[in-house]
């Protein structure tokens, strides 16, 4: 496939690039800043790097490919709108060129609380959602702008991120989230994220992810 990757200089967007390329897909990286960017990527993404704040080259970036995904996101706990205004630009694009799957990441929190949610996973999530609320509030709002595109979106929705490896075992949900779900590695989502983009069960819908 034919493949654009935001924020690939993050966490999860490393893992997508670094994923897709080892399956052989062609990708295209858009980052906001491309000196943070490895250079084996740089080598092997056909297209080179696009940096994010230039509007025709983004278009450009997203023209004629089968989809796009990002991993865009604040790097700190003040999110100052990031995911949204960010995730604006690349439905811009995408709308600009007729170009319709994206999947990009948000956050378990920002989904329903599951049906049979123990206790003390309930006040875990109330407990982070106090002290990240600007980012949640920030995902939040960037999920409601994915409704109210014509994108065929999915947003992977994880619960807290470690740096173990790609196990290709965790559970999804589709329009919610796993019972308890407390955390999942950078590379699963990225797995995740990827074998989505088939699944039409997934268009327009919230995934959860965990272990």
């Amino acid at each position: 496939m034919r493949l654009t990757v935001f924020g690939a200089t993050g966490g999860v967007g490393q893992k997508v690039v670094g994923q897709a390329l080892a399956a052989g897909h062609e990708v295209t990286v858009v980052v906001r800043d491309p000196a943070r960017l490895p250079e084996a990527f740089d080598a092997r993404a056909p297209h080179g790097v696009v940096p994010l704040d230039d509007p025709a080259a983004v278009r450009a970036a997203v023209a004629g490919r089968d989809a796009v995904l990002s991993g865009l996101g604040s790097r700190s706990r003040k999110a100052d709108g990031v995911a949204e205004r960010l995730t604006g630009r690349i439905v811009d694009a995408m709308e600009a060129e007729g170009v319709r799957r994206l999947l990009v990441v948000s956050a378990v929190p920002v989904g329903p609380i599951p049906a049979g949610e123990p206790l003390v996973d309930r006040l875990a999530r109330k407990a982070v959602g106090a002290v990240l609320a600007d980012l949640y509030a920030d995902l939040a709002r960037m999920e409601a702008a994915l409704e109210r595109s014509a994108t065929d979106w999915t947003s992977v929705r994880p619960p807290k991120l470690t740096d173990g490896p790609c196990t290709g075992v965790y559970r999804t949900v589709v329009g919610g989230a796993p019972v308890s779900s407390r955390s999942i590695s950078r590379a699963d989502v990225a797995h995740a994220m990827l074998g989505l983009i088939d699944d039409p069960a997934a268009v327009r819908q919230g995934v959860g992810v965990a272990y």
